[in-house]
């Protein structure tokens, strides 16, 4: 359920929160990583069996006009198995549910144990309210006057916030777009997965509700020196002007499509949190054309702007953001997407092999380099 043993742990406001991922009581799980980009609400109910969890919980519930999936979003933390699961069930939704910390240690490390109360959080998950049960200002009115008071997320800091996210333009030319959609067409692509670590092991599984798309490898030796081509001259040396990293290494690398057809689009998630992933440094993702609408990238923890990368350009970043890719609406979105890494991370990428489902393919620190006949470049200057 968390990665720690129950302990009572007082939140600093302002500070991040602790990431966990549980089941809920009624069915599903949890992963309160993936809830950034929207106000959170925490209520550490305790034991559901407490006379005074019912009164608390329809304190709360009379805010239910706020909560929406991309405003307020609403987790009960239950201690103890409830009785009437059922009637839980029936109020469930995206935007309220209810999550089983039957061990404690989710309680435990939010200064909860044994103490109930509610936090709020921001869209980066970062604390800004922490109200016990016993506040002498009185609980429920004091919650429910927050509740009443945050703005939208695109409002919340003031100003309009912007991905650390670098848009570079004419990365790969028109030519070499056309000749990979020709290439994804040739090839006739294929249902790609979303991985998951199940019982300690990533795998990948197939998800409509979390991603639909599908994906043509680039392996043949001609097509991939081609792409690799252009990333080492044209995105490398901008990578390490601009973010100040070294990218030496490149991981799967393919052309992609998202239909309109069957609704293609990528849930919000990071590219970075698996063990088979934890390698990746940069996301990239370049179109090949432009001829569709829908299929853009939005960055939900700064806000709700949609980023529409221009044919034949780039958009590089970090792969702990959290991001998602919007429905394709109408045509078909094709598009290379790779990631990028550095020679520190083959250590990691290896090592992780352990941490493999078997029916993953295993890494062998060969054939990804993106300079292959020597050591990466530097842009700093050796007297700097």
């Amino acid at each position: 359920m968390t990665d720690s043993a129950p302990s009572d742990t007082r939140l600093i406001l302002g500070d991040p929160v602790p990431w966990f991922s549980s089941q809920l009581v009624t069915g599903g799980g949890f992963d309160l990583h993936v809830s950034a980009g929207r106000w959170v609400v925490l209520a550490f109910l305790g034991d559901p069996a407490d006379p005074r969890v019912s009164v608390e919980l329809n304190a709360l519930l009379s805010h239910a006009d706020l909560f929406k999936e991309d405003h307020i979003i609403v987790g009960c933390v239950c201690t103890r198995p409830p009785d009437n699961i059922e009637d839980l069930a029936r109020i469930t939704s995206n935007a309220l549910f209810f999550i089983a910390d039957y061990d404690g240690a989710i309680s435990g490390r939010y200064g909860a144990a044994g103490q109930p109360r509610t936090v709020v959080l921001d869209s980066m998950l970062r604390a800004i309210a922490d109200v016990a049960w016993d506040a002498p200002q009185g609980h429920a009115a004091t919650i429910g006057s927050i509740l009443r008071s945050l703005p939208s997320v695109d409002d919340s800091a003031g100003v309009p916030m912007v991905p650390p996210a670098l848009l570079l333009p004419r990365a790969f030319g028109f030519d070499l777009c056309d000749f990979l959609v020709q290439f994804y067409e040739q090839q006739g692509g294929k249902e790609s997965g979303f991985q998951f670590d199940v019982a300690g092991k990533t795998t990948t599984l197939l998800e409509w509700r979390l991603k639909r798309r599908s994906d043509v490898p680039v392996i043949a030796p001609e097509v991939y020196d081609l792409v690799r081509g252009h990333v080492a001259r044209r995105l490398a040396p901008a990578i390490e002007r601009f973010f100040q990293f070294k990218v030496t290494r490149i991981d799967r690398c393919i052309v992609a499509c998202y239909d309109s057809a069957v609704g293609a689009h990528f849930h919000r998630h990071r590219d970075n949190v698996n063990a088979g992933a934890q390698h990746r440094r940069f996301a990239l993702s370049i179109n090949l054309n432009k001829d569709f609408e829908g299929g853009d990238l939005v960055f939900p923890e700064f806000g709700s702007k949609r980023y529409r990368i221009p044919e034949g350009g780039a958009m590089v970043f970090s792969c702990g953001a959290l991001h998602e890719v919007t429905p394709v609406t109408r045509g078909r979105r094709y598009a290379f997407l790779a990631f990028l890494y550095g020679e520190e991370d083959v250590r990691t990428r290896l090592a992780n092999n352990a941490r493999l489902h078997p029916g993953e393919v295993q890494y062998t620190g060969q054939s990804d380099r993106i300079f292959p006949e020597a050591a990466a470049p530097s842009l700093v200057p050796a007297d700097a």
